[in-house]
């Protein structure tokens, strides 16, 4: 166990990378993909289980714990990780994502955003200096500068008028930043789908030093295409020494196209989020339980899984379990999902280690393709 924060690339294939985190709650294999436990919980899943599967780190969320319960309360119960029971890496996002998406009523001006809770309409300001308290208050071992996030398609004037409020804002959380041994503050390239601007984002966060740099504003609307341009262009800009982080991606295949271009680490709702809507990830693309066509279907989700529920499980039984609206069947499919997005990236870790990630993904590509999804952009 290590006191210092760092982070060490190890093998390279083209442009993709494997390495490792080192933090005091422990290393993180990358390409990593961080299961989204926005509430303090991995919906769904115990926290043992979701370490079993192969997660080295969680995403807690700013927005909705000052909420509730509140930072000061969590940190009064010895911090997140002691709260949620989760003694590994937590990566906590801003919250900026969240005022923007979920926030009623909110007001942005240079200080801040202020807003009306969703959940009470209780009003708050959160600022970048806010934002880093909160995150301290947490006690997270990957925090995120406070930032702007604006949906796209947008015009190139609001992309660069928050591009700009977001590196204002990024030197205002550096400085607000508690500087605790092993813990990191990530800085976040905006600008929309511009690649003038994205790269001018890029510079001037890499001028300010942080410990690693996301991708932020992507995955919200655009084309895979656009968030493929933008990485293409960013990732060359950002220290090969530091970590690189894409925000709130995605499906497999984004994983895959983003992996192969160089990212290290990936958070999205996507695996739990269909988990609980009845969608199950596997090797043969993506699998609808509530079809009818399952109902009698004595099969397993895939027999060749090392995961339990996805071998051992019938899919007659997760149908009926999905269609009465049984817990179980969440919880279930939950985990089927979350060991397919880790086996996933332990496979591009192996297959970049071995210089073949290009065809590890395109036979992944093709197994989506001859089984059940109906392309491989699953």
């Amino acid at each position: 166990m290590t006191e210092a924060f760092r982070f060490e690339a190890a093998q390279s294939d083209g442009a993709a990378r494997t390495g490792t985190i080192a933090t005091p709650r422990g290393a993180i294999r990358t390409p990593a993909f961080m299961p989204v436990g926005t509430a303090a919980t991995v919906k769904a899943m115990h926290p043992e289980a979701v370490k079993a599967l192969g997660a080295d780190i969680v995403l807690a969320n700013t927005y909705h714990l000052m909420l509730r319960p509140g930072a000061e309360r969590i940190a009064e119960l010895g911090g997140l990780h002691k709260f949620m029971n989760w003694p590994w890496p937590i990566l906590t996002d801003s919250g900026g994502f969240q005022v923007m998406s979920l926030a009623k009523l909110r007001k942005l001006d240079e200080n801040g955003v202020t807003f009306q809770s969703h959940i009470d309409g209780a009003r708050h300001l959160l600022t970048p200096e806010r934002s880093m308290r909160i995150q301290d208050l947490l006690g997270a071992d990957i925090q995120m500068q406070f930032d702007e996030c604006v949906r796209l398609p947008c015009s190139e004037e609001e992309a660069r008028r928050a591009m700009l409020l977001s590196l204002r804002w990024a030197e205002r959380s550096k400085a607000a930043f508690t500087k605790v041994p092993g813990r990191a503050l990530f800085g976040i390239v905006q600008g929309g789908a511009s690649e003038a601007l994205r790269l001018e984002s890029a510079r001037a966060l890499v001028d300010l030093e942080f410990d690693g740099y996301a991708l932020g504003g992507l995955a919200v609307g655009e084309p895979q295409a656009i968030m493929l341009a933008m990485i293409e262009c960013v990732l060359p800009e950002l220290p090969w020494t530091k970590p690189r982080y894409l925000m709130g991606v995605g499906t497999p295949d984004d994983l895959i196209e983003a992996v192969r271009r160089g990212v290290d680490m990936f958070d999205c709702v996507m695996p739990t989020r269909a988990g609980r809507h009845g969608l199950a990830y596997t090797r043969a693309g993506r699998l609808n339980l509530r079809n009818a066509r399952h109902a009698s279907d004595p099969a397993p989700v895939d027999p060749n899984s090392a995961n339990a529920p996805t071998r051992t499980y019938s899919r007659a039984y997760l149908h009926h379990l999905v269609k009465s609206g049984e817990i179980l069947g969440m919880m279930l499919l939950t985990e089927i999902n979350l060991a397919y997005y880790e086996d996933l990236m332990e496979g591009m870790r192996r297959a970049i280690a071995g210089g073949r990630l290009n065809d590890f993904c395109d036979e992944t590509k093709a197994a989506w393709r001859r089984g059940e999804a109906s392309s491989g952009a699953i």
